[in-house]
């Protein structure tokens, strides 16, 4: 098969042959149709990224894909051969202990135990055909009419659907989605609406992507162009919450400053929940009384429970969730270098998608 393999973060990445992998126990061999690209991906390769952790010999990066299950390994009971799944990169050991390990399979992994477990899964969805632990892969039967194209996209849902579920957002609430107009950011937003939110309030710098994302996600939705004094922006959320908001996420990427984040904390009302999901360059400075009195939940969260994806697939079957709110732009599979190149400067409508099939 061919396969793009990446020498080390910052060195080669190339196309290259490699024998197609063969299924072992609990894991399952997926022939790709599409895979997904990170925004982040050309900084990825280029080594700009030193918190990230990748095997130590050459491997094949990529997260989340749409597949054919090829083979199946032993001790894989439910899913079957020719079988369309959707691949999730995150993957927890299975072992029953109280901390299990986890990392992001052909993108990262953290702590001495996740080491252990990227150096036994080196290698990600790049490829032709992709070996698998069986636990992050779900059937996709429930969305068999969306194309491969469109279904991979699906992926820039499931991780803000995880810290939604973390905020235990409840139909008829009202939420705060703090960098509202990025590429998780804007999907939150949509995403909330399909759950029943009575009201969505876009936080986010640029006016004119705001307006994009009300004019695409519907009524419900609320802008807010933030200024950078948090004090002023939180009482412009309360007002556009109509008096306080029951929960806030937070997918702010990369940020300079507190300020957007400490805004949307402060347009809770009593008992409200801020997920934390996004990055932030500098620390956050809590104050402590204020979460006290407010009786404040400040909840983090890493990407979304192994149930997450079925979910999501059934919002979307259902109807509740529309799969063409985000763009797919195909690059075939022998051009991902100008595919991540792409993705960089896609707008957070868009999604970069690899056809492996052409």
């Amino acid at each position: 098969m061919r396969a793009w393999q990446l020498e080390k973060l910052g060195g080669a990445l190339t196309l290259v042959d490699r024998p197609v992998p063969e299924a072992r126990p609990g894991s399952v061999v997926v022939r790709m149709q599409s895979s997904a690209l990170m925004s982040y991906m050309r900084d990825y390769v280029d080594g700009k990224l030193p918190v990230y952790h990748v095997p130590s010999r050459p491997f094949v990066p990529g997260g989340n894909g749409v597949g054919i299950v090829e083979s199946v390994g032993r001790d894989v009971w439910h899913l079957k051969c020719g079988q369309r799944v959707v691949i999730s990169s995150h993957f927890v050991a299975q072992e029953n202990v109280r901390d299990p390990a986890q990392m992001l399979i052909g993108v990262t992994a953290g702590s001495e135990a996740g080491f252990r477990m990227q150096d036994d899964w080196p290698d990600g969805t790049l490829a032709e055909y992709a070996l698998l632990p069986a636990s992050t892969v779900t059937p996709a039967d429930q969305v068999s009419g969306l194309d491969g194209r469109t279904l991979v996209t699906t992926m820039r849902y499931v991780v803000p659907y995880g810290g939604l579920l973390r905020g235990r957002l409840a139909a008829g609430e009202t939420i705060i989605v703090s960098g509202a107009t990025g590429a998780y950011g804007s999907a939150a937003v949509r995403l909330a609406v399909a759950m029943g939110a009575a009201r969505v309030v876009a936080l986010g710098r640029n006016a004119q992507a705001l307006a994009q994302l009300v004019a695409s996600a519907g009524p419900r939705v609320v802008p807010v162009a933030a200024t950078g004094d948090a004090a002023k922006d939180a009482a412009t959320l309360r007002e556009a919450a109509g008096g306080a908001a029951q929960m806030a996420f937070d997918m702010v990427g990369n940020a300079r400053d507190p300020n957007m984040t400490l805004a949307a904390l402060r347009a809770l009302a009593f008992g409200g929940r801020l997920v934390l999901m996004g990055s932030m360059a500098v620390p956050l400075p809590i104050p402590y009384t204020e979460v006290m009195l407010n009786g404040w939940e400040i909840l983090g969260q890493f990407m979304y429970p192994r149930t997450a994806y079925a979910q999501l697939l059934t919002l979307i079957g259902s109807g509740l969730l529309s799969a063409d709110g985000i763009r797919a732009v195909e690059f075939p599979f022998s051009d991902v270098p100008n595919a991540i190149d792409a993705a960089a400067t896609a707008p957070s409508a868009d999604c970069v998608v690899i056809n492996h099939e052409v």
